[in-house]
């Protein structure tokens, strides 16, 4: 049986909490910004939690 490799792509992105959350980069902050609201842009800022939708597949790719 071969052994489980994590995707180093993902683990690069995503960052796992002490309880288990998954937390990530806001998308839409690296191109386009002239066109989008300094309002826009300043809410795109910080850390989000990865959806309810997509945990089960990033947790996958992560091997947890």
């Amino acid at each position: 049986m071969p052994k489980f490799k994590p995707h180093t792509g993902t683990g690069k992105r995503v960052k796992v909490t002490g309880k288990g959350k998954l937390l990530t980069e806001q998308v839409g902050k690296r191109h386009r910004l002239e066109s989008k609201s300094s309002h826009v842009t300043r809410r795109m800022t910080g850390t989000v939690v990865v959806s309810k939708a997509d945990t089960k597949r990033v947790k996958k790719l992560l091997g947890r």
